[in-house]
């Protein structure tokens, strides 16, 4: 489970997306978040299928790769997927042991663990298309914008950025330990709930003392190169937007609306 884990990973290719400006990627990424909440019946939700098809053909990422990046909240998925089932009033389908589900529950199910599929693979199509330094950059142009108001720009980009590196190291890190714990006889597959509970703190503990001692030695690192962030912060590269993030921004907008206005026009929550 703990490999399934792909979250801040970057996955270096040579693709049209790898290409998109990071400031662009990053307002199409949160444009996309928000519009997949306003899409409505199984056409609408097959043009975004369809959409994310191209995305991920485009970026030239295995498909099976983002797959495996659900895995670790399935859990989340199926429950929220029984939650509405048996939760949303509507016309009766059949009774399930003493529990009624309607067809409007059945099909808010699908469609919100649609949603959640949607907006895994599309959070996670950011951080595998963008290197660390272009998402710093692109989250302080972002944010520059606020910097008038006291808002410190270039430091949160740059702790966003960290959070999101260590993520791969932190997993890896948590897969050695329980290897490790393994290895000395530990069992965290077996008893109940509270045994598996206390066994967990022989990996909590130690990697909670490993992610110290690397921020520890980052800091440190940081400030033996006279480290200083913001306003005198020079660049090798400078990236701006380009042709490719004009044809993105239009493709994008282009099977948005037309997946909202479908939904909303011509189809019932029930999506027939």
């Amino acid at each position: 489970m703990i490999s399934d884990i792909t979250l801040g990973q970057f996955y270096p290719v040579d693709s049209f997306i790898h290409k998109l400006d990071a400031e662009i990627k990053i307002i199409l990424t949160l444009l996309f978040m928000v519009a997949i909440f306003f899409v409505q019946g199984y056409i609408g939700f097959t043009i975004i299928f369809i959409y994310i098809l191209i995305t991920v053909k485009a970026s030239k990422i295995p498909f099976l790769f983002l797959i495996k990046g659900i895995k670790p909240i399935l859990f989340f998925i199926v429950f929220t997927v029984i939650l509405n089932m048996f939760m949303t009033d509507g016309e009766k389908a059949f009774t399930f042991i003493i529990w009624d589900v309607t067809y409007e529950g059945i099909f808010a199910s699908v469609f919100m663990a649609l949603r959640i599929i949607f907006l895994v693979i599309g959070s996670s199509l950011l951080t595998y298309t963008t290197s660390p330094i272009m998402l710093t950059d692109g989250i302080e142009k972002l944010l520059k914008p606020f910097v008038k108001i006291g808002v410190p720009a270039y430091e949160l980009a740059m702790m966003m950025s960290i959070a999101l590196r260590f993520i791969p190291t932190l997993i890896e890190e948590t897969d050695k330990i329980i290897k490790a714990q393994k290895a000395r006889g530990s069992d965290f597959e077996t008893g109940g709930l509270i045994k598996r509970g206390k066994a967990i703190i022989p990996i909590l503990v130690p990697l909670f003392v490993s992610a110290f001692r690397r921020a520890d030695e980052l800091a440190m690192a940081m400030e033996a190169r006279c480290y200083n962030g913001g306003v005198s912060r020079t660049r090798l590269r400078e990236s701006r937007p380009g042709v490719y993030d004009v044809y993105a921004v239009i493709i994008f907008a282009l099977f948005m609306s037309l997946s909202i206005a479908i939904g909303y026009t011509n189809y019932e929550f029930k999506g027939f």
